[in-house]
C-alpha cells in the first residue's frame, strides 16, 4: 500500500466516519504537545469539559477516554453492571449487536428484543416491547436497558425519549445506557432530558475529529450504581476521573492534541448553533433519500418516522453485490462509501451525510453513485441528481457564516 498516493482533487471520504476533519481542526492538531500536569493543559481541560456538557445536553459529568468507542462501551457497562446482571437490550442492527456480544464477554446476560432476521434490522427501538418485557419483571431482576440511538449499520434513528417513557411507566428501577456514537452533535441529543443515565458517544462522527477518544456523560443515579458494581475495572473507573476533571486534569496521560482538536470542533459547532447543525444534516438527508427514491432503489430504513440524519442505507436489487457497486465507485471517482454489515453485507450501501458536509458535498456524492450505479449495470427509475437538485434549490437556507 502506498501512504504517500494523493491522487487530484480531494478524496470524498462519504461513509458514515470516520468523517472527513476539516482544515482547521487539522491544524489546531498540530499545536505543540504541552505537558499534562501544567497550567496551561488545564485551561483547555476544563473548556472541552464544559463545552462537551452543551453537545449533550446535560449538566452532569461527561468523562472523556483516550480511546474509541468500543471503550465507551465498556466503561459504560463495567461501570454499572455485575458478573450475572441481566439487562435488556434491543436488535436495531450491527452495533447492538457487538454491544450485546461485548455485555456477555464480560459475564452480563443479555436478552435480546426485537423482530426476526432482516426486518428487524428495517426499524428503530420499540419502546412498547421494552414496557412490556419490564412489566414482567416484577422482581427487578433486569439491571439495565441497552439500546442504540442512531444505529450506523442501518441509518435508523430510535426515540430515547420513548424509551425512557417506557420504563418509567412500568415502574422499573432499570438504567437507561445509550449509544450515540455516530447521532452526537448530528442528531438531536438530550442526555438529561431524555432521562438517559449513561450516554456513550464517540469523537470521529460528528464531532468531525479522527477516531481515539470517546464519552460517557452519566447521571448521578448511574454514578451511585458504579459504588456497587463488580465487574473488574481500573483505567474506566469513574470516579477518579471525576475527581480530576474539576481542576481540568486526568489521572493518565491524556490525548493532548486531539483534545486540541475536540476544542476547536466545540468552537465549530456551538458557533454555528446546534439547532443550525441539526437542520444542515436533516436537510442533507431530506434530499439523499430525494435522490435514492429517484433512482428507484429501497432505502434500508423502513420507517420514515425513524430516518436518520447521519447516513442513509441503500438496498441494491437482487442479484446486484452492493460492494461490487461500491468498488466501482472507489476506483472510477476515488470516493468511498460505507458497506453492508454483519446480515446486510453486500446486499447494500451506506451514504454518509455528516459532520463537514455541505450542500455541494452532497450533491457531488450523489452524482459519483448515480454514475457508479449506472456503470455497475443498476439500472435507474431516474436521475437522483436532478431531484436532489430541485429539492435542495428550493429549501433557500443561505450558508452559515
Amino acid at each position: 500500500m502506498k501512504l504517500d498516493f494523493h491522487p487530484a482533487g480531494r478524496h470524498f471520504l462519504q461513509i458514515p466516519g470516520p468523517s472527513p476533519v476539516p482544515d482547521r481542526i487539522l491544524r489546531a492538531m498540530s499545536y505543540p504537545t504541552i505537558d499534562h500536569r501544567g497550567p496551561e493543559f488545564a485551561e483547555l481541560g476544563l473548556k472541552v469539559l464544559t463545552g462537551i456538557k452543551q453537545v449533550f445536553k446535560t449538566t452532569q459529568p461527561v468523562i472523556i477516554y483516550p480511546a474509541s468507542g468500543t471503550g465507551a462501551w465498556e466503561a459504560a457497562l463495567c461501570n454499572t453492571l455485575s458478573a450475572g446482571d441481566k439487562v435488556l437490550m434491543f436488535e436495531t442492527g450491527h452495533f447492538a449487536t457487538l454491544w450485546k456480544k461485548m455485555a456477555e464477554s464480560l459475564g452480563i446476560e443479555p436478552e435480546f428484543l426485537g423482530l426476526p432476521g432482516i426486518e428487524g434490522w428495517r426499524y428503530g427501538v420499540d419502546a412498547d416491547k421494552i414496557e412490556a418485557r419490564l412489566r414482567r419483571d416484577t422482581a427487578h431482576s433486569i439491571k439495565a436497558v441497552c439500546v442504540v440511538h442512531n444505529e450506523t449499520s442501518t441509518g435508523v434513528t430510535s426515540d430515547i425519549a420513548s424509551v425512557r417513557k417506557a420504563i418509567d411507566a412500568a415502574g422499573h428501577p432499570a438504567l437507561l445506557l445509550v449509544d450515540t456514537i455516530s447521532g452526537l452533535a448530528s442528531a438531536d441529543y438530550r442526555h438529561d432530558e431524555w432521562g438517559v443515565d449513561v450516554t456513550v458517544s464517540g469523537s470521529q462522527k460528528g464531532l468531525m475529529l479522527p477516531p481515539g477518544i470517546s464519552f460517557n456523560a452519566v447521571s448521578a443515579k448511574a454514578v451511585a450504581a458504579s459504588q456497587n458494581a463488580r465487574l473488574p475495572r481500573s483505567f474506566w473507573a469513574w470516579d477518579e476521573i471525576i475527581e480530576m476533571n474539576k481542576t481540568g486534569y486526568w489521572p493518565y496521560t491524556p490525548n493532548t492534541n486531539l483534545l486540541y482538536g475536540l476544542s476547536e470542533a466545540l468552537d465549530m459547532i456551538l458557533g454555528e448553533g446546534l439547532d443550525n447543525v441539526f437542520a444542515r444534516h436533516n436537510r442533507l438527508a431530506q434530499a439523499c433519500r430525494t435522490a435514492v427514491n429517484a433512482w428507484g432503489l429501497p432505502i434500508q430504513c423502513a420507517d420514515p418516522s425513524v430516518y436518520s440524519p447521519v447516513l442513509t442505507g441503500v438496498m441494491t436489487p437482487d442479484g446486484v453485490d452492493a460492494d461490487q457497486v461500491r468498488k466501482v465507485i472507489y476506483e472510477r471517482f476515488d470516493m468511498s462509501l460505507g458497506t453492508g454489515l454483519g446480515k446486510m453485507k453486500g446486499r447494500m450501501f451506506r451514504i454518509g451525510h455528516l459532520g463537514d458536509c455541505n450542500d455541494l458535498t452532497l450533491m457531488a456524492t450523489l452524482a459519483g453513485c448515480e454514475m457508479g450505479l449506472q456503470m455497475a449495470g443498476v439500472k435507474l427509475s431516474g436521475s437522483g441528481v436532478a431531484a436532489a437538485m430541485d429539492f435542495i434549490g428550493s429549501q433557500h437556507v443561505p450558508f452559515q457564516r
